[in-house]
């Protein structure tokens, strides 16, 4: 060995073997932990206790709660604007139907309520796949709004350059 090599050793703490029991589940967790990372496992062990015992543990420990905290806050937040929209369209929408859809006579009206379980039972069924596999309501009707509102711009300005008139002329809007 040589005088620096001496010299660095003498200087370095050696550190102390201890003995942990540990689930066999954990043991395996840190195994793999350790085999995907191509270090010891004593490493490892060691930097885990570390972080545990750190004093500001503690606060990111509380930072990561507050970060999760807000985003579901956030979330519940527009689940419940989208609720609120789900309940507002519902209520509008039988409003319309009970104020424009006249009573059947009752010949008719029988007839309805016999072809009713049947309709009721094709409508669960095509909701069922819906909801398994299609596209949500939501993105749909932001798609078709986004789709929409392009060709309003477009046709509003082709009315614009056909009659002579800006895109934000009064004659047009």
């Amino acid at each position: 060995m040589t005088a620096m090599a001496d010299h660095n050793k003498g200087l370095r703490k050696k550190k102390a073997q201890i003995s942990v029991y540990l689930d066999p589940d954990i043991l395996a967790m840190l195994a793999d932990h350790a085999a995907r990372r191509d270090q010891p496992q004593s490493m490892i062990a060691e930097a885990a206790i570390a972080s545990f015992l750190s004093p500001d543990a503690a606060e990111r420990q509380e930072a990561v709660l507050a970060k999760r905290l807000d985003q579901l806050d956030r979330r519940m937040t527009r689940l419940e604007r989208d609720v609120g929209i789900a309940v507002e369209s519902l209520a509008v929408f039988i409003r319309f139907w009970l104020a424009t859809t006249p009573a059947l006579p009752e010949p008719a009206a029988q007839a309805a309520r016999a072809k009713a379980g049947e309709r009721y039972d094709a409508f669960v069924t095509a909701l069922g796949r819906r909801l398994a596999k299609g596209p949500k309501l939501r993105q749909e009707l932001s798609e078709d709004v986004g789709a929409q509102s392009t060709q309003a711009d477009v046709s509003m300005a082709d009315r614009a350059q056909r009659s002579g008139a800006g895109p934000h002329d009064p004659k047009i809007e």
